[in-house]
C-alpha cells in the first residue's frame, strides 16, 4: 500500500474535485455563476454568446473563445473588458485575461422568447406598426430596437386582447 505524503497547506474543495474530475477525463463545467454574470455584463451578449469564462487563478482570467476570429479580436479588447471586469466586481480582482479556443456549450433557451404553447400575439394594425417604427426610428443601438420593438409589440396585443374582451 502507497503511503500519503501530507500536504503543507489545505487545499479548496473545488480544486480538488478539478484535480479528481481531470484525472478520470470527466468533463466538468463548474463556471462560477457571479463570473458569468460579471462578463456577461462587461463585454455584452454577443460576444458571452461566443465565449466562456473558466476560471481565475491568481489574478489570470481563463476565457474559452468559440473560433480564431474572435480570439484575434478579443486580443485588442482587452485592457478594455479587465477595466470593465474590475469596475464591475468593485475590486482589482482581474490583472491579466488569457484566451483559448474551444467548444461553446450552448446558451439556455431565450428567456424572452415566449414558452410554447403561448398564445401568439394578434397582428397589429397599420398605426400602431407605424407608431411602433416612428418611436424606434431614434434608437442606434440594433440589439436595444430589436429587444424594444418586442415589448411594444407584446403590449399593444395584450391592449388589443384586453379591449377585444371587455367589447364582448
Amino acid at each position: 500500500m502507497r503511503k500519503r505524503t501530507s500536504q503543507s497547506k489545505p487545499e479548496m474543495i473545488g480544486e480538488i474535485l478539478r484535480k479528481v474530475l481531470k484525472k478520470r477525463n470527466i468533463p466538468h463545467t463548474a463556471t462560477d455563476r457571479r463570473l458569468l454574470d460579471l462578463w456577461t455584463r462587461a463585454v455584452g451578449p454577443q460576444i458571452a454568446a461566443r465565449t466562456l469564462p473558466e476560471t481565475v487563478k491568481r489574478g489570470g482570467l481563463y476565457v474559452r473563445v468559440s473560433a480564431p476570429a474572435w480570439l484575434h479580436q478579443l486580443q485588442f479588447l482587452k485592457e478594455e473588458i479587465l477595466l470593465k471586469m474590475n469596475e464591475l466586481a468593485g475590486q482589482e480582482e482581474f490583472r491579466r485575461l488569457f484566451f483559448s479556443i474551444g467548444e461553446i456549450p450552448a446558451p439556455p433557451p431565450d428567456a424572452t422568447a415566449p414558452p410554447p404553447g403561448a398564445p401568439i400575439p394578434a397582428p397589429l394594425r397599420k398605426r400602431d406598426r407605424e407608431m411602433i417604427r416612428e418611436s424606434l426610428d431614434v434608437v442606434r443601438d440594433p440589439e436595444l430596437r430589436e429587444i424594444l420593438e418586442r415589448v411594444m409589440v407584446r403590449e399593444i396585443s395584450r391592449r388589443r386582447e384586453r379591449e377585444k374582451r371587455t367589447d364582448l
